[in-house]
C-alpha cells in the first residue's frame, strides 16, 4: 500500500485516485475499483446519485483540477470524505488558492489532500494554505519530505495557519511588554 503524509505523519493511503484512461474515458460507476476512491469532481457531478448510493460518504472523495471552481463543491461537502486538489505540474500554483478558498471562504473542515506532482519543497506552503494530507510523487523519499515541515520556524506573511503577518505579531508582543 502507498504511503502519504497526513497531519505531519507518514500513514498508509487507503484511497485510490481514479483518472481517465489515455483515451479520456473514465470507468462506469460499477467498474470503479473496490475500496475508497477519489474521483474527478466533474465525474462526481455527472454520477452523484449512483456514486453516493454505491459508496456512501466514507468511501468517496473528489479531486479538483487546477481550473475547478471551489464554490461548486460546497453543496457536496457532506457527500464526500475528503477533497483532493490535483497538481498536474509542480509549477501550477492554482491549487493553493483552491485550498485557501475551501478553508477560509467556504469553511471546509475535512481533509484536503494534495495529489499529482507533489514535491518536498512545497509541503510547508501547502500546509500554510490549508492542506493537511500530501500524496508525494512516487519517485520522492517520503521520510526526507517529512523534514520540510520543521525547516523554517518563522513565516513572515499571514496564511491559513497563521493569519497575522510577522510585523503584526511583533507589534502585539511589544504591546504586551510595555
Amino acid at each position: 500500500m502507498a504511503l502519504i503524509i497526513k497531519n505531519r505523519e507518514i500513514v498508509e493511503d487507503s484511497w485510490q485516485v481514479v483518472r481517465a484512461a489515455e483515451d479520456g474515458v473514465l470507468p462506469d460507476v460499477a467498474a470503479l475499483p473496490a475500496g475508497k476512491v477519489l474521483v474527478p469532481f466533474a465525474y462526481f457531478q455527472a454520477n452523484r446519485e449512483a456514486l453516493v448510493a454505491a459508496r456512501g460518504k466514507d468511501d468517496l472523495g473528489v479531486w479538483l483540477a487546477p481550473d475547478s471552481e471551489p464554490a461548486d463543491v460546497v453543496a457536496d461537502f457532506d457527500q464526500v470524505a475528503l477533497i483532493a486538489v490535483d497538481f498536474p505540474v509542480f509549477r501550477d500554483g492554482r491549487g493553493y488558492s483552491i485550498a485557501r478558498l475551501l478553508r477560509e471562504r467556504y469553511g471546509y473542515k475535512g481533509e484536503i489532500r494534495a495529489i499529482g506532482d507533489v514535491l518536498r519543497d512545497q509541503l510547508r506552503f501547502y500546509e500554510r494554505c490549508g492542506f493537511d494530507a500530501y500524496a508525494l510523487r512516487a519517485d520522492k523519499d517520503i521520510n526526507d519530505a517529512l523534514k520540510a515541515f520543521t525547516e523554517f520556524t518563522v513565516q513572515y506573511q499571514g496564511a491559513f495557519d497563521e493569519p497575522s503577518p510577522l510585523f503584526r505579531r511583533k507589534e502585539g508582543q511589544r504591546g504586551v511588554a510595555a
